[in-house]
């Protein structure tokens, strides 16, 4: 008896994979579950009503909690539901509605007063209208803007980005020798600074590293040109899953370029400083450059970082001192002290 004195309270209902929503009038759960599956044309049994939001299951004591009008999704046997987040994958997993959702998203940006939705709306808006796909100048000229007229496709750019990169650091190297005072060690370190040069040109300054039409072994992207955050020199992997496709658009390419190829074993603090003591007392030629080489401008040594990721302080890693000399270099002593204690 109690039941007739009940008010029926409005909700809007729909079923997992359909926009569409149906108003339905009812006082419990039991009315709810009856009137929408027979509606929605979903067997009744095993069948249960969640939250569109959340996923939360609607249970008889929960019922009452509801406020009007509350947006639920009808599950037939077997079926989860896991709120908003399910829509999204939806939506992210078909191109049929890019177009809607980029024209919904652009609206909603205009009378979004919330900077948190205004920032999940925008970075949407910049993934939906991604542009890899094209490659060539002619195809996307935005992304071009404020590149140099040389450049005729994105790969092209991109390589020679990442070749700037690493003559950075080699023009650090070459920077070093200012510092030293003794001739003969100046003379052996530009030697060296001469043939890690030689192995860069050869590689072509390893280019290849931001090309994503370079093989898989080689670049550091996918071949749509997506790069993925190493995460900080002492972590396995990036905690926050950054990622980046430069190749998408003008605003990616250029926050790409705050990302840092980062040194685990530091190039100022570490690996000139270890190349420099070397040379204090054996000739360049007992150097293992190659050990250098990899250190300095090699993914042996280098980590794709986002600039969140990009720790600055000290890293504490030191080289390998097995790998420093070559095999046929005297490790021990140098040649005058060898002398001097065979006398005594």
């Amino acid at each position: 008896m109690l039941r007739l004195f009940h008010k029926s309270k409005p909700f809007k209902i729909r079923s997992v994979g359909e926009n569409k929503k149906y108003g339905v009038a009812v006082k419990d759960v039991k009315e709810l579950l009856k009137k929408s599956c027979k509606l929605l044309q979903v067997p009744s049994s095993g069948a249960q009503v969640c939250l569109y939001d959340d996923g939360t299951i609607v249970t008889e004591e929960f019922f009452p909690t509801l406020p009007d009008n509350t947006e639920l999704v009808l599950l037939s046997r077997g079926q989860t539901w896991s709120g908003v987040v399910s829509d999204i994958g939806q939506l992210l997993n078909t191109d049929r509605h890019a177009d809607s959702l980029i024209e919904a998203a652009r609206e909603l940006l205009c009378n979004e007063k919330s900077s948190k939705q205004r920032k999940i709306l925008s970075d949407l808006l910049q993934n939906l209208e991604d542009k890899s796909e094209m490659e060539s100048r002619e195809d996307d000229q935005d992304w071009f803007l404020g590149v140099g007229s040389r450049f005729k496709t994105k790969s092209a750019y991109m390589k020679s980005n990442c070749e700037s990169r690493i003559r950075s650091y080699m023009k650090e190297v070459d920077e070093a020798a200012k510092s030293i005072e003794k001739a003969k060690v100046k003379a052996e370190f530009l030697k060296a600074s001469k043939c890690l040069t030689e192995i860069l040109k050869e590689a072509k300054y390893n280019g290849c590293y931001f090309d994503r039409t370079e093989k898989t072994s080689e670049r550091l992207c996918t071949q749509e040109g997506w790069f993925t955050c190493q995460g900080s020199f002492d972590e396995k992997a990036c905690p926050s899953l950054h990622s980046i496709n430069p190749y998408g658009s003008r605003e990616s390419r250029i926050v790409f370029s705050t990302w840092n190829l980062d040194h685990r074993i530091e190039k100022r603090r570490t690996i000139i400083p270890a190349l420099l003591d070397a040379l204090q007392n054996h000739k360049s030629s007992d150097v293992n450059l190659d050990y250098f080489y990899q250190l300095l401008f090699t993914r042996e040594n280098l980590k794709l970082v986002h600039i969140v990721c990009h720790k600055k302080e000290a890293h504490n890693l030191s080289c390998d001192d097995k790998k420093i000399f070559s095999s046929n270099a005297n490790k021990s002593k140098p040649k005058a002290q060898v002398r001097k204690r065979r006398r005594t």
